[in-house]
């Protein structure tokens, strides 16, 4: 006999055992042969793609005018400042730029707890290195934090309306750090044909993994439904008028109008 109906995923499992803030492992089946590879492919690219989140823009080091500089007292060059910056795990609350200041004199080690910053922003790892300093070290840092989406250029995070010695940066604002997904047999009464689905999802701690999981779904149902809205009926043809002779007298009456009567555009007139 042959089955015509769909098999649909009807529960989703969490392995409750290995759930953490930053860790989660969730599995869903029956999947029609096929579908679970779909599934979890669409889910995994929204979820490093498409998952709002924090991290630093644009930033101003006192005495230094491009990254590519050095400061004297400093171990660390102007790049690999930077590069330890946008490493800092960020959450932020509310959709507006938010600014930190990092004020540090050596000798010893700046790091992201040294950051001064507002109570709607999160330092998710204290612990990150951004500088060694010696005795005579200072460092003057400020930050802008945005909140955004995947990976955006330093082109784009370029503010005309901050100073001249704010270097935009290239930032990460993912909170989703990796997913992997792996699809097996699943049995269906005596039929092995049919797929399970695992997904494994590690974040920054901005966002918990059940958390990230639901909004990838989300954005995925909110990108597929205007399909549910084709309606069935054929695709209908535009209404082919039919032609009316034109008496002779009136073609000659129009042929014979000015050229200033016919409303022509200014470039055609130029012609």
């Amino acid at each position: 006999m042959i089955e015509t109906g769909f098999q649909k995923p009807k529960y989703l499992e969490c392995d409750y055992e290995s759930l953490t803030e930053t860790y989660g492992r969730f599995s869903a089946q029956p999947f029609e042969r096929g579908y679970g590879v779909t599934v979890g492919n669409a889910l995994r690219r929204v979820l490093l793609s498409s998952i709002p989140g924090a991290a630093v823009t644009n930033v101003r080091i006192q005495g230094v005018l491009h990254e590519f500089s050095s400061l004297p007292g400093v171990v660390e060059d102007v790049t690999d400042i930077i590069l330890n910056i946008k490493s800092i795990p960020l959450k932020m609350e509310g959709q507006k730029p938010m600014r930190m200041y990092l004020k540090k004199s050596g000798p010893g080690e700046a790091k992201a707890a040294d950051i001064e910053h507002d109570s709607d922003i999160t330092i998710l790892d204290h612990d990150i290195h951004i500088a060694s300093l010696d005795k005579d070290g200072q460092l003057d840092i400020e930050m802008v934090v945005r909140k955004n989406r995947g990976y955006v250029t330093a082109d784009r995070n370029h503010d005309p309306e901050l100073s001249i010695d704010f270097v935009p940066l290239d930032s990460s604002h993912s909170p989703v750090i990796k997913v992997n997904y792996l699809v097996s047999q699943a049995r269906v009464g005596k039929r092995m044909d049919y797929e399970k689905l695992e997904l494994e999802i590690w974040t920054n701690g901005a966002i918990t993994p059940t958390e990230a999981l639901g909004q990838a779904a989300k954005l995925l149902r909110d990108h597929l439904i205007i399909f549910l809205n084709i309606v069935d009926e054929p695709i209908r043809k535009e209404a082919v008028q039919e032609k009316k002779e034109i008496p002779y007298f009136s073609q000659i009456d129009i042929l014979s109008k000015p050229i200033d009567h016919l409303e022509l555009s200014v470039r055609s007139n130029n012609c």
